[in-house]
């Protein structure tokens, strides 16, 4: 499993919304300045997680995105599920119901579930306000002199 520039810059769009929750709508023109990501394509990511009902949204001259819920109700895996699709390591696992011909017969199989459930539990364990809380607290004991 990779993920893709799109599942990474959605979770840092993700971010950066949690972050500065408190300022209310945020143009997509001010997030792409922070992140360093070009606005076109943080215009292609917003559709499909607009599309997934996990942000607000609002025209007009004070418009922009923002959280539909707090940040803790987000977490990685559901992030990175909307935005890449399936995050199993190997096709066979992508769909509900496991559709390969040699399942019954597979000795890998057992492997690739497990994989994927320490894949799936981990990224479903962390929630934005987790990543908010470990980057400020990265922060403070960084000094440089």
């Amino acid at each position: 499993m990779k993920i893709s520039t799109k599942g990474r810059y959605a979770l840092r769009m993700m971010l950066d919304l949690a972050e500065n929750k408190e300022k209310g709508f945020i143009s997509l023109k001010e997030i792409a300045d922070r992140q360093k990501i070009s606005k076109q394509y943080l215009e292609q990511i917003v559709a499909i997680l607009n599309a997934s009902n996990i942000l607000r949204s609002n025209r007009g001259k004070q418009g922009g995105y923002m959280l539909a819920k707090e940040p803790s109700q987000y977490t990685v895996g559901q992030i990175l599920r909307i935005t890449e699709g399936s995050i199993a390591p190997v096709a066979c696992l992508e769909d509900e119901v496991n559709q390969c011909e040699r399942k019954i017969a597979c000795k890998t199989l057992a492997l690739w579930e497990g994989l994927y459930a320490a894949i799936s539990d981990y990224l479903d364990s962390i929630t934005l306000q987790a990543l908010l809380e470990q980057s400020q607290g990265k922060n403070v004991d960084n000094y440089v002199i």
